[in-house]
């Protein structure tokens, strides 16, 4: 509660004459907004991706045929290369380029898909270059989501795709 002393004089003399001013309904009004604004804001959920990661315990290791994967290495300024080579078959001619316009990666891997020879044991193996950016990766993983295909790994690039990748790049 605020008071606001002030002085009057009457006929010669002067009286003090108190103003009190109540401020409990400016506090409750601040409340009232404070309560308004708090529950019209939209309050937005955080936009994740599943990765469906395996479960613990032991795991069958399975090696992959080359033929029935497809790798995809993100480089720099968007760009996007893909092999289906093992360390002895790769060179500059079978790392193709693409890029993230429409659904091409997805295309990509609905091609690779029909020409595996195992189609169950089918993988997609995403390798960021360090000059990769985060969108680009999202990307390609927003693409092999709309593949609907499940099997899929990130891992670093090897020596012999840094290799071929170097060379197409510079």
């Amino acid at each position: 509660m605020a008071e606001v002393i002030t002085k009057e004089t009457q006929g010669g003399k002067s009286k003090r004459k108190t103003i009190k001013v109540d401020m409990t309904p400016m506090v409750d009004l601040n409340f009232l907004l404070l309560m308004f604004f708090m529950f019209t804001a939209s309050f937005s959920k955080p936009n994740v991706m599943d990765l469906g990661l395996p479960a613990k315990g032991p795991h069958s290791t399975t090696v992959v045929n080359d033929k029935n994967q497809v790798t995809f290495i993100l480089g720099k300024d968007n760009r996007v290369f893909y092999h289906q080579s093992n360390a002895n078959e790769l060179n500059a001619g079978n790392l193709k380029e693409t890029d993230f316009s429409g659904v091409k990666i997805s295309n990509i891997i609905s091609e690779a898909y029909k020409k595996a020879p195992n189609p169950e044991n089918f993988t997609i193996i995403v390798k960021p270059t360090d000059e990769a950016n985060y969108k680009n990766f999202v990307d390609v993983i927003d693409n092999i989501a709309i593949s609907k295909k499940e099997r899929y790994g990130i891992t670093d690039i090897k020596p012999w795709e840094k290799k071929v990748y170097n060379e197409l790049t510079k």
